[in-house]
């Protein structure tokens, strides 16, 4: 779509001989690709680990403050870009969606880990200076099997890098793995994948617990207990992202946006936007040509 945000393959910014993994130093891979500290999207999922530097970064329009020692973790789709002050360095590791299917039985076992479940605020995490040598440690094992080129070494870089997602997985209390392992979490976890792909359309907690063979008081006090939020909020927090996301691209008009999310007509859509968001759309897309200018 002309005038669309951009999307970003692994093919585009990896100069490796793997096409489906990229490990680098930070501070060489910023300088190689300096067009993306603008607001872009990745179809890979994006890891970074700051280890000097300062500036903020952007994920989903929720800022936070660059500090060292302080570890990244993107999904595929999600917007972010970044503003530095000064040298940064660290590490970035990029992998497609499929890198760990082949590997593992169950292909959708990252999503464990409550970092990797495109909430933003739980995909930034602060490594304790007790853990720091240690993860440090496991960064430099990636960057030494990302230039072997002998057998096994994607099945290395595998192992490495889950290691990194349990340590600091388990810097996070609240991400207990019997929870992961309960009925209730995987009730969650398929309604919000349910979500993923129909937010367009259904936008109704009842249509979602029909899907899921359950009352929509079930799935209400599910998302209650476990997100500390309604399953219609969950719905909505999904349905305004995309609007966000879709209010970045200039060419698309208000009216547009409103048809592409499904919504009745264009004024409900911006009394909607406003009463979640606190911005009209219009406003929100103004804030966000005034940040990028």
């Amino acid at each position: 779509m002309k005038g669309e945000i951009p999307v970003y393959d692994i093919k585009t910014v990896s100069e490796s001989r793997q096409e489906s993994i990229l490990i680098d130093r930070f501070a060489s891979y910023y300088n190689s690709h300096k067009d993306l500290y603008k607001l872009h999207r990745h179809n890979f999922y994006h890891l970074i680990l700051f280890t000097e530097g300062r500036g903020t970064h952007s994920i989903d329009f929720e800022t936070f403050t660059v500090k060292p020692f302080q570890i990244y973790f993107m999904m595929p789709g999600q917007v972010h870009s970044w503003s530095f002050a000064g040298r940064v360095d660290g590490y970035v590791v990029n992998f497609s969606p499929d890198f760990f299917q082949s590997f593992l039985l169950r292909p959708d076992f990252i999503e464990d880990f409550n970092f990797f479940r495109g909430n933003a605020r739980d995909s930034v995490i602060q490594i304790p200076i007790d853990q720091q040598d240690r993860i440090l440690a496991l960064f430099e094992e990636l960057i030494r099997e990302s230039d072997e080129v002998g057998g096994f070494t994607l099945t290395m870089v595998r192992l490495l890098l889950i290691k990194i997602f349990v340590l600091v997985s388990r810097l996070n209390p609240d991400n207990d793995t019997g929870l992961s392992a309960s009925y209730n979490y995987m009730l969650l976890k398929n309604f919000q994948k349910l979500i993923g792909v129909n937010y367009k359309t259904l936008k109704l907690p009842k249509e979602y617990a029909e899907l899921l063979y359950i009352t929509p008081n079930h799935l209400n006090a599910l998302c209650n207990d476990l997100l500390g939020m309604s399953a219609g909020e969950v719905i909505r927090n999904r349905v305004f992202l995309e609007a966000k996301r879709l209010l970045i691209n200039p060419e698309l008009t208000i009216s547009e946006i409103s048809g592409l999310l499904n919504f009745t007509d264009n004024s409900y859509f911006t009394k909607a936007f406003k009463r979640h968001v606190g911005l009209t759309p219009e406003e929100f897309r103004k804030t966000l040509q005034a940040n990028e200018s």
